[in-house]
């Protein structure tokens, strides 16, 4: 069960950052078997003076159009599962007029039993 914040400056349609959300939940459910139902994101836009990053840290040319996703997630991927995952999102973004360089992502790994879906229980808790 990821949890996905997708943070953006403002300028985009509703459009837009619909077809960023679902380009983001198609990734992970391609390459770190997410369910297709299992799509719990918030897209937050923000002024300009909220929205701050480095230009050129690692040497990767950032612009405005900077997309920072934040995947909170349970514990147990691989590496490789992780690559493909930031891969996947930047071909999927890219088709989308994201720039490669203008996308960061990072991963929140949690234990299952750190998740509530609703009723006030640990549905992915273990069972005494």
């Amino acid at each position: 069960m990821p949890f996905v914040r997708i943070e953006l400056r403002k300028g985009r349609t509703a459009e837009q950052r619909r077809a960023i959300s679902d380009a983001v939940h198609a990734a992970m459910v391609e390459t770190i078997n997410v369910p297709p139902l299992d799509k719990f994101q918030v897209v937050t836009e923000h002024e300009a003076g909220d929205f701050v990053y480095d230009a050129s840290y690692l040497d990767i040319q950032r612009t405005d159009g900077l997309v920072m996703i934040q995947i909170t997630l349970n514990v147990g991927r691989t590496v490789e599962a992780r690559q493909a995952l930031y891969k996947g999102l930047a071909d999927k973004l890219e088709n989308l007029g994201v720039r490669r360089q203008d996308l960061l992502v990072n991963l929140v790994e949690t234990q299952k039993e750190n998740w509530s879906f609703g009723n006030g229980i640990a549905q992915y808790a273990p069972k005494p």
